[in-house]
């Protein structure tokens, strides 16, 4: 189970956001992909879910080209914005968490089976009829990750999953990513930031203008600051 992604490239108009990038992200690991704002990293990782279709290369997902079945490699790659806002569909909890589920055509004893255990993950169980709108800004990326658990991936990538949130907020994220790479899930981070995704993270990519500029299982924090990525 991974993602490859080969010779990716993706432009806005004449400039390329993302150049000729090549990474694989293996079962079962967490990757931290790092790098300063403009750098590409929200251009590549939608590409991983066919959010984005590249100008060059290709992504395929589970050894499946993500360009032949969009619908597959969204069922297999959970994605959390980095406004959990641009994602919800609802107006409540339960129902938001129910939306991709039912979009898969699935039993309604399975779709209710799947949010109670994506609720359950992120310690929001018996909230399913509470209002997102009236939720604190970590209750909504808590939100988020549900929705994105009820698909039942087997890749989840959060893009900057962290940004307003305060510091119980922070560490409640921290834990599930920590339960869900435990379990055996691939998570991805896009983040600018490494403070306290260093000790979960088994590799660290940086992307600077594009490219793919360090990839290391423990980077350097002079490596790191150089690239514009505040270390750990």
């Amino acid at each position: 189970m991974t993602i490859t992604v080969d010779d990716y490239t993706y432009r806005y108009g004449e400039e390329p956001a993302v150049d000729r990038v090549s990474l694989t992200v293996a079962d079962g690991e967490f990757l931290v992909l790092a790098g300063p704002n403009g750098s590409g990293k929200t251009t590549l990782v939608r590409g991983f879910n066919g959010l984005l279709t590249p100008d060059e290369g290709a992504v395929r997902v589970n050894g499946h080209p993500v360009a032949d079945d969009p619908v597959a490699a969204r069922a297999g790659v959970g994605m959390v914005f980095q406004d959990p806002r641009d994602g919800f569909v609802a107006a409540t909890v339960g129902a938001d968490v129910a939306f991709g589920p039912e979009n898969l055509g699935l039993a309604r004893d399975e779709i209710d089976r799947r949010v109670d255990d994506a609720l359950d993950a992120v310690r929001m169980s018996d909230r399913g009829g509470e209002r997102i709108d009236e939720l604190s800004g970590g209750e909504r990326e808590r939100v988020a990750i549900a929705g994105a658990l009820a698909m039942d991936p087997d890749h989840l990538v959060l893009d900057e999953p962290f940004t307003g949130l305060d510091l119980r907020a922070r560490e409640s994220v921290l834990d599930r990513l920590a339960a869900l790479d435990a379990d055996g899930v691939s998570v991805v981070v896009v983040t600018h930031d490494l403070r306290d995704l260093h000790p979960l993270a088994d590799r660290t990519v940086v992307l600077s203008d594009g490219s793919v500029a360090l990839d290391a299982a423990d980077p350097s924090p002079a490596a790191l600051r150089e690239l514009g990525v505040r270390p750990p």
